[in-house]
C-alpha cells in the first residue's frame, strides 16, 4: 500500500469517527444497581452462569481421566492439547456447541465427542475440527455428525480453511440408521470437503490415530494431509473385518500405517515423528496457503469500550423471561462507546432498530422491546432493507413473545406485516448474527432470525427460552383441548424443559450458550469472521466474477 493510500485511509477513518460521534448518541442508563429487583435478578443469573461454567468444565474433560491416561500412555497428546498446539499463541478460539449431546444419549458423550471452532493458525482464521478419542474412541453419533457439518457450513459461508485433527473409529454402529444413509448424515462430510476444495477453500487433515471406514475419507479427501508414524492408521476396514471378508491376516501398521501410506499408497503427503511434529507441519501448510482465504476483515472504526460495565447485564435481564426490561440497557453495554444511532425511534416502539459499532465493526441492530405489532414489523422490515442495501451486517437481540393476536390486530394486517418482516429477514443479503437474551417464541422466532433463517451464528444466554409459545399461553390453550389437569401439568413441564437453552444447545439448535458478560467479545469475533467473507465477495465482484450489484432489492414480492 502506498503512503498516499495509507494517508487517505487514515483520513477517511478519522472523518468516519467524527461523523459517528456527531450522529450516534450515547445511550443513557436508568439502571439502579442497588435496587432489590436488580439484586434479585443478578443473583438468579449468577446462579445460572455458575451452573453453565460447571457444565462447560465437565465437557472439556472429554471422556474422563482413565481415557486420557490411556492416550498419554501411548505417547499421544490429548485432543485439547493438540488444539492448543495448532493455534497461534495467545490468540482467541471461538468454540462452537461445547455442550452438544448433553444428556441426549443414555451414555455420556461430552461435546458430542468432537471439538469444533474458529481459531487463528499461522495468522489465518480457520475452522478447526478435532476428534476427541477419549469419548467412545472418537466415533460419530448422530449429533457428532451434525456438529461436524455445522462447522463445515460455517467454513463454507465465510470461506475459512478447514483443519481436521483426526482420530476416529468412524460411525457409532448402534446408531448407524441415524448416522449413515440420509442427506445430512456421515457422507455429507466428504461431499462438503469436495465442494469446498472446488471453491478454493483449503482442506487439511492431520491423522493422529485411527481413521477407519468412512472416517478414512477425511484424510483421503483433504487437499494435503499428515500422518503420525507408528500411531496414525488409515484403512477402509480393520484387520478383523479384512480377515472375515478375505481370510487375510494382517496387522494394523502393515494394513494402514503411516510409513506405508506415505511411501507406497500415496494416501498421505507428510510423515510426522509424533503429535507435535505433525502439528508443526500443519501450521506450515496453513502458512503456505498463498492467496487462499487471505482477505482479512478490517474494522471500519477504532474499537471503544462501552461506558457501562457488562456485569450489569445480570441484574438488567435476570432469568424470568416474563419480566420486561429495556433492551437499550443491553445495547449500551455491548456497543462501542455505548453509542447508538436509533432509527425510527418514535414509530413501532416495541422494536428497536439502529446503527452502532462493536469492536470497530459497523452493525445494524434489531432488538425487541415488547410484542411485535404491525408498526413494529414494518419498521423492522424497512431497517433490514436499509442494511441490506448498504451491506451492513445485522445483529438480532431477541426477547420476543411473538406477533400481536386478536381481531384488531388481524384486521390491521398483522399477518401480512409480520410476513414482510419474515421475508426481509429471509432475503437480506448480508450476514446475520442472532443472540437470544430472553424468550424467542412463536413466529417471533422467525422474524428475529431464528435458526431456520440461517444466521451466520446464533448464540443463547443461559436464561434463554425457545418454544412455540410461553408456558402461560400453553396452559390456557391446553384447558380448551383437554379437561385432564394431570395432562396439562405433564405437558407443561415437558415443554418447559424442551424450551431451555441447555436443551437447545445439546441438540445444536444454536452455536452455544454464552455468558451475558461475554456477548460483546463473542459478537465481535463473529463480526470479524462474517465481514471477512464480505470483503472476499467485494473483491470478487470488482474482478467481474459475480453478478452481485449491491442494490439489496432481491426480496421477492411483499404483500401490501
Amino acid at each position: 500500500m502506498t503512503m498516499h493510500a495509507v494517508l487517505q485511509r487514515t483520513l477517511t477513518r478519522t472523518l468516519a469517527n467524527q461523523l459517528r460521534s456527531y450522529h450516534a448518541s450515547v445511550l443513557p442508563t436508568f439502571v439502579s444497581t442497588s435496587s432489590p429487583e436488580f439484586t434479585a435478578k443478578s443473583l438468579a443469573m449468577d446462579e445460572l452462569v455458575g451452573d453453565l461454567e460447571t457444565k462447560l468444565a465437565e465437557a472439556r474433560q472429554g471422556g474422563g481421566l482413565k481415557a486420557s491416561e490411556r492416550m498419554r500412555n501411548k505417547g499421544k497428546r490429548l485432543p485439547r492439547e493438540r488444539l492448543g498446539l495448532i493455534l497461534d499463541p495467545h490468540s482467541p478460539f471461538l468454540e462452537l456447541s461445547s455442550l452438544a449431546a448433553h444428556k441426549v444419549y443414555p451414555e455420556s458423550i461430552p461435546g458430542a465427542g468432537i471439538i469444533t471452532g474458529i481459531g487463528r493458525i499461522s495468522g489465518r482464521e480457520c475452522v478447526i475440527v478435532v476428534n476427541d478419542a477419549t469419548v467412545k474412541g472418537g466415533s460419530y453419533y448422530p449429533l457428532t455428525v451434525k456438529k461436524h457439518l455445522r462447522a463445515q457450513e460455517i467454513a463454507r459461508e465465510n470461506r475459512l480453511p478447514c483443519v481436521y485433527i483426526v482420530e476416529s473409529g468412524g460411525a457409532a454402529l448402534p446408531h448407524q440408521a441415524n448416522v449413515f444413509p440420509d442427506k445430512e448424515h456421515f457422507g455429507r462430510i466428504f461431499y462438503n470437503m469436495a465442494q469446498m476444495s472446488a471453491l478454493g477453500i483449503p482442506q487439511i487433515a492431520v491423522v493422529h490415530g485411527i481413521s477407519v471406514a468412512g472416517g478414512a475419507y477425511v484424510p483421503a479427501m483433504a487437499d494435503e494431509n499428515i500422518i503420525v508414524q507408528n500411531q496414525g492408521r488409515i484403512f477402509l476396514a480393520g484387520p478383523p473385518l479384512v480377515k472375515a471378508a478375505t481370510g487375510e491376516e494382517v496387522d494394523e501398521e502393515t494394513l494402514g500405517g503411516g510409513l506405508m501410506h506415505s511411501s507406497e499408497s500415496g494416501v498421505t503427503d507428510h510423515l510426522a515423528r509424533d503429535d507435535e511434529h505433525a502439528i508443526s507441519i500443519a501450521r506450515g501448510i496453513v502458512g503456505d496457503l498463498g492467496s487462499a482465504g487471505t482477505t482479512a476483515s478490517v474494522p471500519s472504526a477504532k474499537p471503544e469500550d462501552p461506558l457501562y460495565p457488562a456485569s450489569d447485564l445480570h441484574g438488567i435481564v435476570g432469568t424470568d423471561v416474563r419480566q420486561a426490561f429495556d433492551m437499550r440497557e443491553v445495547i449500551a453495554r455491548i456497543v462501542d462507546g455505548s453509542r447508538f444511532r436509533e432509527f425510527k425511534k418514535e414509530y413501532g416502539p416495541t422494536i428497536i432498530t439502529g446503527f452502532a459499532h462493536i469492536h470497530g465493526y459497523e452493525i445494524g441492530i434489531v432488538a425487541n422491546n415488547g410484542i411485535l405489532f404491525s408498526p413494529s414489523a414494518l419498521k423492522a422490515t424497512h431497517f433490514i432493507q436499509l442494511c441490506s442495501q448498504r451491506q451492513i451486517p445485522l445483529l438480532f437481540l431477541v426477547n420476543v413473545t411473538g406477533y400481536m393476536v386478536g381481531s384488531k390486530a388481524e384486521k390491521g394486517g398483522i399477518a401480512k406485516d409480520g410476513a414482510k418482516m419474515v421475508r426481509a429477514v429471509a432475503c437480506a443479503d448480508v450476514p446475520k448474527i442472532t443472540v437470544i437474551v430472553g424468550g424467542s417464541f412463536g413466529a417471533g422466532n422467525y422474524g428475529m432470525a431464528g435458526r431456520a433463517y440461517s444466521p451466520r451464528f446464533l448464540w443463547m444466554w443461559p436464561n434463554a427460552k425457545v418454544s412455540v409459545m410461553g408456558s402461560g399461553q400453553l396452559s390456557q390453550v391446553m384447558t380448551t383441548v383437554s379437561k385432564d389437569p394431570a395432562q396439562h401439568s405433564s405437558l407443561k413441564a415437558e415443554i418447559e424443559d424442551q424450551s431451555t437453552a441447555l436443551y437447545s444447545t445439546a441438540r445444536l439448535w444454536d452455536d452455544g450458550i454464552i455468558k451475558p458478560t461475554d456477548t460483546r467479545d463473542v459478537v465481535g469475533l463473529g463480526l470479524g469472521i462474517v465481514t471477512r467473507e464480505r470483503a472476499l465477495r467485494s473483491r470478487r465482484s470488482m474482478g467481474g466474477s459475480t453478478t452481485w450489484d449491491g442494490n439489496g432489492n432481491g426480496f421477492g414480492v411483499f404483500r401490501m
